[in-house]
């Protein structure tokens, strides 16, 4: 199964996905105006263009990808964009290659398609640094098929209160007029709750 969605994923990439506007979204704009520039991990960075915002605004930045193409793709972005970003293939739910712990974790459409988000929020956990933030867009499902990409409730209550406190939701409509969210959680600081 995995190996039947990497090969997706890579061939949304010979032409323009319709998740990558190549637009960074006002929301990460908001985030980085009222946060100092510390270490940022885009999950499911895709072509990199919010990597390369992040960099350009002073944060260390690493970026991973499931689609090796988009990996490709976003060195050749930020090396034209002249800024400093670590870039490489990796699953969401594994995050084999990454190390240290991050000030933020930014997806934009990651969490919500995953089939195993338990595995991601542990991974996520891992991670995050006390007090660390991930910002997160997703779209709620419109089916039943539980196959299909998309948040349902029960989604949301798999994030454990205990290790994420919620800042906040602001819920909209994306540009298929499909229910979203974004979504800003704080991972609860050792001693400092």
């Amino acid at each position: 199964m995995n190996f039947f969605r990497r090969i997706s994923f890579n061939l949304w990439y010979l032409r323009r996905p319709p998740w990558d506007s190549g637009i960074t979204p006002p929301e990460l704009f908001e985030f980085i105006q009222s946060h100092p520039a510390g270490r940022a991990l885009d999950i499911g960075c895709g072509t990199g263009t919010n990597v390369i915002t992040l960099a350009k605004t002073g944060w260390q930045v690493q970026g991973f990808d499931f689609a090796s193409r988009a990996i490709r793709m976003a060195k050749r972005k930020v090396k034209s964009a002249g800024v400093q970003a670590d870039l490489f293939t990796d699953d969401a739910t594994q995050m084999k290659n990454i190390s240290g712990q991050f000030d933020l974790a930014l997806d934009i459409g990651c969490f919500h398609g995953l089939p195993n988000k338990a595995d991601y929020l542990t991974q996520l956990d891992r991670i995050l640094a006390p007090n660390g933030f991930w910002l997160m867009y997703g779209f709620f499902k419109q089916t039943d098929d539980h196959t299909a990409p998309g948040l349902v409730p029960a989604d949301l209550d798999l994030i454990p209160t205990q290790t994420f406190t919620q800042i906040s939701r602001r819920d909209g409509f994306d540009k298929r007029e499909r229910k979203s969210a974004w979504f800003l959680y704080q991972k609860v600081g050792k001693g400092n709750w």
